[in-house]
């Protein structure tokens, strides 16, 4: 079966930790009863995929920086708030290997699947890839593209990085979108692969400028790596589809 486990939030670093505890520990448990625990994005065709879904919100002297008197749709939010969520969208595109780091990882994202597709944001929608959540003190930002797959210090570090910029540049978010982001065509959507996010990744001055040159220069060539190990394999897909056909 599929199971939703939700782990308290605390600090970036911290909660990366209880992350990377929770998942060893499920597995190790998982073993001594003789069963076994995935946390791939998408380990069966034709079922939901496994999420990694982060809320985030900033606190400024034991307050939520997020809440604040402007309006934006139908919250009252900060300037913080509504740039974080500007930086946080633009830079998904070239942030995408840090939320989808294998090549399974990007199966997930299927229309009507409960998986995002597109890059929008709602007011409690979960058909969006960004989902605004609470008011007041408890105003946060869910992301809901990242996989079970993701590394969380990689991820939670592209979201700083993400949100801050927007912070630091003044990057507005999009309108608010309403109704069902998978029928919505125009929007922009995440990339399909994990070939085309390394591409983005790749030539990313953002990410040179956040992460440094040397850090995206090795992370490339893991992924590019992994493609090309995937490229090279016979699967059971082709030889089911292929074999006797050919």
């Amino acid at each position: 079966g599929q199971h939703e486990l939700n782990v308290r939030y605390s600090e970036a670093l911290d909660m990366a930790d209880r992350h990377t505890v929770f998942k060893h520990l499920w597995k190790e448990v998982a073993d001594q009863v003789g069963m076994s625990v995935t946390f791939m994005a998408k380990p069966f065709s034709g079922q939901a995929g496994n999420s990694c879904h982060i809320h985030c919100s900033l606190w400024r002297e034991g307050q939520n920086a997020f809440a604040g008197e402007n309006t934006l749709g139908p919250i009252q939010c900060s300037d913080e708030f509504r740039w974080f969520l500007g930086g946080w969208m633009a830079h998904v595109p070239e942030m995408m290997v840090f939320y989808a780091p294998t090549i399974n990882s990007y199966k997930r994202y299927e229309d009507g699947s409960w998986a995002p597709t597109r890059i929008a944001w709602c007011y409690d929608n979960r058909t969006a890839g960004f989902r605004v959540v609470g008011r007041g003190a408890s105003l946060r930002i869910e992301c809901r593209i990242p996989g079970a797959d993701c590394n969380p210090y990689l991820a939670y570090a592209a979201v700083l990085a993400s949100g801050l910029d927007g912070i630091a540049n003044k990057i507005e978010p999009p309108a608010i979108f309403e109704g069902d982001v998978y029928a919505a065509q125009h929007l922009p959507r995440v990339p399909y692969t994990l070939r085309e996010a390394t591409d983005l990744f790749e030539s990313s001055d953002f990410a040179k400028q956040v992460f440094g040159e040397e850090v995206v220069k090795h992370y490339s060539h893991y992924f590019r790596t992994e493609q090309a190990a995937y490229d090279t394999a016979v699967t059971d897909w082709e030889r089911m589809r292929y074999f006797e056909r050919i």
